[in-house]
């Protein structure tokens, strides 16, 4: 699901602070402008997901919010099925084909085959390991 809702961006610094005023505890800050966005991105868009999984009502966006200078306004869009997917931790089979000889091998060992491609696929794609 899509939504839109309008934060308020605070200057802290060389950085920024920001709050989404429709979803209560809804905050978070960055470094630079685009930082902040990004963040204030990805914490309206957990908000929100948190919120549809527990079933709970979806506070309605403001259609306007006011902030005094150097305070300013910017809307934030959040995609809480593109959060899903990307946060979503549950498995997922997949079908890979290895040379037998290596199979052999590897049951030897009693190779956990999961847990070594998912390290192999972090490792190959530089992802952090708590992914």
């Amino acid at each position: 699901m899509k939504y839109v809702y309008p934060a308020i961006l605070i200057p802290v610094g060389n950085g920024y602070s920001v709050e989404v005023p429709d979803l209560p505890g809804c905050c978070t800050c960055g470094k630079s402008l685009a930082d902040a966005l990004k963040m204030a991105e990805d914490a309206t868009s957990m908000w929100l997901w948190d919120a549809e999984n527990k079933k709970e009502i979806i506070p309605s966006a403001s259609r306007t919010l006011n902030a005094d200078a150097p305070q300013f306004v910017n809307f934030i869009v959040a995609d809480t099925d593109a959060y899903r997917k990307e946060h979503d931790s549950r498995a997922v089979k997949k079908t890979v084909s290895i040379p037998n000889w290596l199979n052999t091998q590897a049951e030897k060992a009693n190779a956990p085959f999961s847990q070594i491609l998912q390290e192999g696929l972090k490792q190959y794609l530089r992802l952090e390991a708590t992914h």
